[in-house]
Formats: structure tokens, sequence, C-alpha cells
């Protein structure tokens, strides 16, 4: 018994010192997507204003394919001390589980949510030439012609065609799915007219817009958002209970010590305040910084994944 008790102490007393001295060597943060898109962007901002700021230095790691499976079971079967992070979005944590049986990791189980990095509204978009002007314009529309308006996304399952199905339910009217190989291919649909309209994050749209091939009707968050505050909401245009966006999130292995995930909380919170990182967020992205920590977003994920699982199961998506 207290050979026993001796082993836990010393085990409590290394995890302490560790966490006093984190970190002391690079951490490795893991992205489920190549270079340049929305999370790895996401992630090196933020991982380089903390290097500015405390000095610590960063890899970031791009394991893109598999759903993202591939970076989330790496970062879940690593060693829980602070070293490998993951950077995912909604699609792998909130998405992932409502689409597979099988999966190399468990969210609840696997990982422990340090900080909710950044929020972009998705936007609801039309031909420049469409004759629906706002959002309740293309709800009428498409109450109309049921199951005849057609939408494009960036594939069966993503977060947008999940987003546009919970919008459409929603609102009590139908439109046929439509899938691409990405979410640039959506989009260049809706500018050529193959497809009706398309739910797509600012990136994505800008060129289009800027070209004016396409026009936006709305958001699909309960409110407006302020990176596009010209754009009515969800809830403005009579469609109550969705709020579907896309976040980035930095998160830990499961048993990662809490001083550990304190430090990177604290880090990664006082870096995302800063004016010019906000900015650069707003500008890449279009999306807000927020703090929201452990507790707060952990809710936040479970949330979402139980309003995707009813989407799934009324639109007939079956795991695969």
């Amino acid at each position: 018994m207290r050979s026993l008790f001796i082993t836990v102490f010393a085990a409590a007393f290394a995890l302490s010192a560790q966490a006093a001295d984190y970190p002391n060597k690079p951490i490795r943060v893991l992205v489920p997507f190549a270079p340049g898109g929305v999370v790895d962007t996401s992630a090196r901002i933020l991982t380089m204003k903390i290097s500015e700021d405390k000095g610590w230095q960063f890899v970031v790691d791009n394991r893109p394919g598999a759903n993202g499976f591939i970076a989330t079971g790496t970062t879940a079967r690593a060693t829980p001390d602070g070293y490998t992070l993951l950077a995912a979005h909604t699609g792998e944590m909130s998405v992932n589980p409502v689409l597979f049986k099988e999966m190399p990791y468990d969210v609840e189980r696997d990982f422990t949510p340090i900080i909710m990095v950044s929020n972009a509204p998705m936007l609801v978009v039309v031909n420049a030439a469409s004759p629906f002007n706002t959002l309740k314009d293309l709800i009428a529309g498409a109450k109309a012609k049921p199951g005849q308006l057609t939408f494009g996304s960036p594939g069966t399952g993503s977060v947008n065609h999940m987003a546009t199905e919970w919008l459409v339910a929603a609102a009590g009217a139908q439109a046929l799915h439509v899938p691409y190989k990405g979410g640039a291919p959506a989009v260049s649909a809706v500018a050529s007219n193959e497809v009706v309209f398309t739910v797509a994050g600012l990136p994505g749209v800008l060129p289009h817009l800027q070209a004016k091939r396409v026009k936006v009707l709305g958001v699909t968050t309960a409110k407006r958002s302020p990176q596009v505050p010209d754009y009515m909401s969800a809830q403005e245009a009579g469609i109550p209970g969705v709020d579907a966006s896309i976040w980035v999130g930095l998160f830990a292995p499961k048993g990662t010590p809490k001083d550990v995930v304190a430090k990177l909380y604290e880090a990664s919170a006082a870096a995302l305040k800063n004016p010019d990182v906000k900015k650069r967020y707003a500008t890449v992205g279009g999306a807000e910084t927020t703090t929201m920590g452990t507790a707060e977003f952990t809710k936040r994920i479970r949330s979402e994944l139980e309003r995707y699982k009813k989407v799934g199961a009324q639109v007939g998506i079956k795991q695969q």
C-alpha cells in the first residue's frame, strides 16, 4: 500500500513539475487539412502570435485526408503532455460522429477542448442574376417548388451540406442537394448557374462576389455577423433555431495536465485579443476571434453534435 502511495505521489509530482516547466521543447500542432485552408491559416496565425509573445516554439504539421481521421487519430493516440495538439473545426468534432459508425477517435473520450479560436458565419449565395434578393425570397421559392431548387455543397456530409439541410428543413422547405468536390467548385457552380444556391464561407465567396458573379442573401447564424453585418440572419428570415457556423478550435489529448491546458488557454486567449490578430482573422476567413474556454466549448460541441444528428435523421443521411 505504501509503495502504491509513493508511486501515485511521484507521478503527480512529475506531472506538476512538467507543467511548471512547460513548454521546454517545440509544440506540434496537427491540422487535418492541407496548407492554406481556414484551419491551417487559423493555426498559423495563433501560433505565430504566441511565439512572438511567449517565445514558445510551434511546428504546424499538416495531415490532410480521410475525413480528418489522420490528424485527429494521431492526436488522440499521442502522449498527453501538451506537446501534441490538434487544430480542428466543426466538421471533425460535431459532424463526423453523425456520418461514421467507426472512427479512430471519440470526441469526448479522447480530447480536451482548450479554446475556440475563431467563429465564422456561412453565407447563403445565389447567382448575381437570380430573382431571389433576400433569404426570405429563397425560402419562399423553395416552398413554392418543393425539391426543385438545387443547392451545391463541398460534398455529402460536409458541414456546409449539413448546415444547408438544417436551414431548409427548419424553414419547412425542401431543396435538391448536388455535391461537388470541394467548396470552390460549389461556389463556381452557383456563379455559372449550374445550381441555384450554396452555403459557403466568406473566403470562397469573395472572389466571385467582387467580380459580381454572385450575391449574398444572408447568413446561417441566429444573429447577424459583425464580420458581414449587411446580411440578414436566419432568424431575421423567419427561420428560428438555426445557428450554423464554422468554428476552429485547439484541442489536447485527454489526460493532458490541467496546468498545461490552462497555460495554453491563457497564451491563446491573450493572442486572440490582440487587435492585429483580430484583423487578420477577419481578413483571411471572415471570422471573429473568441476566447471560449474548455467548459463552454465542450457544451457547444455537444450541442452542435445533437443538432446535426437530428438534421441527419431528418434528411435520411445514414452512417457509413
